[in-house]
């Protein structure tokens, strides 16, 4: 009897990490607009990456689902702008950190998804996190079988 709990605190010491880690494998990702009805621009979504498909979830409803083959582009840029209202706010305690504040820059990661799944077209831009942002553009393209673009690197001449 003893050997038999001793077994049963191994397996699930082992099994309960793996269900914790198997129930978290999406992305916490903010909606920046696009063709989802009824969702505002700056709304927090997950956003699931399966084989065959790409969900977009909020408060635990689905309400986006992408099949891989209907993607048509994924493109990726940034949106790099100055920490100016930061370095108001130092620059009131200590002049000299909000100057220095002043000239540091933050970015922003956004990655775009378009779609085409029979008459239905659609697409989206979302705010990825600095730290998923590669993860995300990689899982889509092994879903898609899609190279992703650099908007920032494409030049546009008039």
């Amino acid at each position: 009897m003893n050997t038999f709990k001793s077994f049963l605190a191994v397996v699930l010491c082992i099994a309960i990490p793996f269900t914790i880690f198997a129930g978290e494998n999406g992305y916490k990702v903010t909606y920046d607009g696009g063709s989802l009805p009824d969702i505002k621009s700056g709304i927090g979504l997950h956003m699931y990456m399966d084989q065959d498909k790409v969900r977009f979830v909020k408060d635990g409803k689905e309400i986006a689902n992408v099949p891989a083959s209907a993607i048509t582009e994924i493109s990726y840029g940034q949106d790099v702008h100055r920490r100016v209202g930061s370095a108001i706010a130092i620059g009131v305690v200590s002049f000299g950190l909000g100057a220095l504040m002043a000239f540091s820059k933050s970015k922003k990661h956004f990655v775009g998804l378009t779609w085409v799944d029979g008459d239905k077209k659609g697409g989206l831009a979302m705010q990825c996190d600095k730290n998923e942002y590669r993860g995300i553009l990689a899982g889509l393209e092994g879903v898609s079988g899609k190279k992703a673009i650099d908007s920032d690197a494409m030049t546009v001449k008039n």
